[in-house]
């Protein structure tokens, strides 16, 4: 039956269909890779994450050297430079996660301090009240680097202490104080009537593998595609 069909490519729909199924392939293998590093990252945190906590003093610290780790330290909360974000939801409900810095005790250093998620009071002029003790506190939970890719659909991004999103670089220029390079999601706990329920960072690891399978999958149509379009039928006789 083979013997009905002949195939006849032509140069140049042969050097698209290989640069085609050259490119997608490459770019599926990228996404692979990328895949495997985000799972090599996430079990690196999973470990980390089981290290005994690190101390923070007031001398300057290297993101890289506590990021993703847990951290402790002792200082007292200033609310006075308190940063409400913006759009947060827990259980359905709309609220704000509170970022206040700690002055880190004998030290003019602070450090960010994510202290969880508060509702919000149905009334956007009103910002609901936070509890915080005025005394000297120990607080623990793991350092973070914001991150500075996400997507603002407005260009009030900060209006006064609500703002959006939160980025290092954004809360120097708005408030005098020296901070240290990471925010800590705080897990210790604390009488502040805060939500602390911290979800694991998304490394974007399925999305990866997704993209990689579509790359194949169009690799695959290109090459099916070029076979039946240059495979035909011998003309009888």
């Amino acid at each position: 039956m083979l013997r009905e069909f002949k195939f006849s490519p032509g140069l140049w729909p042969t050097i698209a269909a290989v640069a085609g199924i050259a490119l997608t392939l490459a770019l599926g293998s990228w996404q692979v890779s990328r895949g495997q590093e985000k799972s090599a990252l996430k079990a690196r945190i999973e470990q980390l994450g089981r290290e005994p906590a690190v101390s923070v003093s007031g001398a300057e610290i290297d993101a890289k050297d506590v990021q993703w780790r847990r951290v402790q330290m002792r200082g007292t909360f200033d609310p006075g430079y308190t940063v409400f974000i913006d759009n947060r939801v827990h259980h359905g409900v709309a609220g704000y996660e509170v970022v206040m810095p700690l002055k880190l005790a004998g030290s003019d250093h602070y450090v960010l301090v994510n202290r969880g998620w508060i509702a919000g009071s149905g009334d956007r002029t009103r910002l609901p009240d936070v509890k915080t003790p005025p005394l000297t506190v120990t607080v623990s939970g793991l350092a973070v680097v914001p991150s500075k890719r996400f997507l603002e659909l407005s260009t009030k991004v900060a209006e006064g202490n609500v703002w959006q999103n939160l980025t290092l670089e954004r809360y120097r220029q708005a408030a005098p104080i020296t901070i240290q390079p990471f925010v800590v999601r705080q897990d210790s706990a604390l009488d502040d009537g805060l939500v602390r329920e911290w979800e694991a960072p998304d490394l974007g690891i399925t999305m990866h593998y997704g993209y990689a399978f579509q790359w194949f999958a169009l690799a695959a149509t290109i090459f099916v595609f070029y076979l039946v379009v240059h495979v035909k039928r011998k003309p009888k006789g």
